[in-house]
């Protein structure tokens, strides 16, 4: 009888099986968010060719490329907004998440800032921040601006911290505890072993999350709008007002749509990217 071959190494088997369904998966069609973004496109298409309009269509692509530059423009203080207060909510929510750690006092008060913050309407902080906060301030005989779009850059800080200290928090728990107890053992106290031994390991985990998180914020800084940033959700409402065509507003809000999408899709791909890659180093 001939000797039986040698069955396959198990590594070999999984990698056959992941091939297999990247394959199913590139057969089945284009990714949800591909396939969304086309057919928004059909739809605003089609929309566009049936809005009403007094002139040609020709003029209408005309007067939007001659909006486009304030469209960009808006659009780059909606980014602006967004970094800021990503940038400092990640402040925030380090310390709070950090504080949140601890059964004392602060600890509490950490814990309520997180539930308080994630819970609260967005809406309602940029209005808060933006009519309570006064219009400008002396500072060394200096009378400064306080700008609008810098309130609502503090307004959306405050539930991107809350986010951010959230996932802090997990990535924190996810951390062995036999680690904590090791450390221990070696007589490191618990901020040395916080700062030494648990943050390096969630530096990774924690980021695709935060992604996630900017892009969320990305999203909600359409609410500048609602309180006079001349944003790009209020330079479209102007440029609807202006040309006053019924063609030329759903051509402006259909590439509103698609600018927000082709800032925050790839972010998402990213951050699924990233998942994958910690999960599998």
């Amino acid at each position: 009888m001939a000797p039986r071959s040698a069955a396959p190494p198990f590594s070999d088997i999984e990698s056959r099986r992941d091939g297999r369904a990247r394959r199913i998966t590139r057969a089945r069609g284009p990714a949800p968010g591909v396939a969304a973004a086309l057919g928004v496109l059909i739809v605003g298409a089609l929309l566009w060719t049936f809005a009403p309009d007094s002139g040609s269509r020709g003029e209408t692509l005309a007067r939007f490329v001659e909006w486009a530059p304030a469209l960009a423009h808006g659009f780059a203080l909606n980014v602006l907004i967004s970094v800021g207060a990503v940038a400092i909510g990640s402040i925030l929510g380090l310390a709070i998440g950090a504080l949140g750690l601890a059964p004392s006092l602060p600890g509490r008060i950490a814990r309520f800032w997180v539930q308080a913050f994630r819970n609260a309407p967005w809406l309602v902080l940029v209005y808060f921040t933006t009519y309570v906060f006064p219009f400008e301030f002396t500072l060394f005989g200096k009378t400064l601006p306080f700008p609008d779009w810098l309130k609502v850059t503090l307004a959306l800080a405050l539930p991107a911290s809350a986010n951010i200290a959230e996932v802090f928090r997990g990535a924190v728990a996810s951390i062995a505890t036999t680690q904590w107890e090791a450390a221990g053992s070696l007589a490191f106290s618990r901020a040395q072993i916080l700062r030494h031994i648990v943050l390096p390991q969630c530096v990774r985990r924690m980021l695709p999350p935060w992604m996630n998180v900017y892009a969320i914020i990305t999203m909600g800084t359409a609410l500048s709008s609602l309180v006079g940033i001349h944003d790009l959700i209020d330079t479209a409402q102007v440029a609807s007002s202006t040309v006053a065509r019924s063609s030329f507003t759903v051509l402006t809000y259909l590439a509103t749509l698609v600018i927000f999408f082709t800032y925050c899709y790839p972010i998402s791909l990213f951050t699924r990217w990233l998942e994958k890659r910690i999960a599998n180093p």
